[in-house]
């Protein structure tokens, strides 16, 4: 017998005609003649975007001298033409951080006491909005922490940005202001301080407080 072809007619799910060819009880679709790829126009954003991108790495190529890629280095602080930061003395500004608070408390230790027998130096405690805000984010757990912290001997610092992530605010006002010395346990924030020249850090060990990167001169731990 002779192969018998037929040229159905089926409806696909948008509603429009499909032409299927069936041979040998196999369903075939036709290619389409002359089928072309749709193009980005070129005034498309996603093509400016990249131009921009292009014409901007090609400007920081051009800003050299000599062929040397030009460095913006930050000011260095007046307070650190000597050997140690000449900003620090009593009465020392000491900056807690959230976990410092906590651990404190878990190893019941006088925030105002521990930190002079730790400097022997009349100390003054701080406490920025930020933290201020995650501690009464954390709820009735921590109530005694924030009791702590709005102590009125605790000097209040305010902050003017967006968030309540204490670890970049603390970052961002030591490297202005070199005045401070922080209290905390986080690595990750002790990672970030060490960075910073003339900062020294507060933390609890042995169930008491130590000083890191404080000068020989000011009587505290290098």
């Amino acid at each position: 017998r002779e192969r018998e072809t037929k040229k159905n007619v089926c409806k696909t799910s948008g509603g429009q005609p499909k032409h299927v060819q069936l041979s040998m009880g196999k369903a075939t679709k036709t290619r389409k003649f002359a089928a072309v790829k749709r193009l980005i126009s070129p005034k498309d954003e996603r093509v400016q975007q990249q131009e921009k991108k292009k014409e901007g790495k090609q400007k920081d190529k051009e800003t050299t001298v000599q062929g040397e890629e030009v460095r913006h280095l930050e000011q260095a602080s007046s307070a650190m033409y000597f050997r140690y930061n000449t900003q620090l003395g009593p009465p020392y500004h000491i900056i807690l951080d959230t976990n410092f608070i906590n651990f404190s408390i878990q190893n019941k230790l006088e925030i105002n006491k521990a930190m002079m027998d730790c400097l022997f130096a009349k100390c003054t405690p701080c406490i920025t909005d930020c933290v201020m805000a995650e501690l009464e984010k954390l709820g009735r757990k921590y109530r005694v922490a924030l009791r702590i912290a709005k102590d009125p001997s605790f000097q209040r610092l305010p902050c003017l940005h967006k968030g309540t992530y204490a670890d970049d605010c603390i970052v961002e006002r030591v490297s202005q202001q070199k005045c401070y010395i922080v209290a905390t346990c986080d690595r990750d924030l002790k990672r970030r301080i060490r960075k910073i020249p003339g900062v020294p850090i507060m933390f609890i060990a042995q169930r008491k407080y130590t000083v890191e990167r404080m000068p020989d001169a000011l009587g505290g731990l290098a």
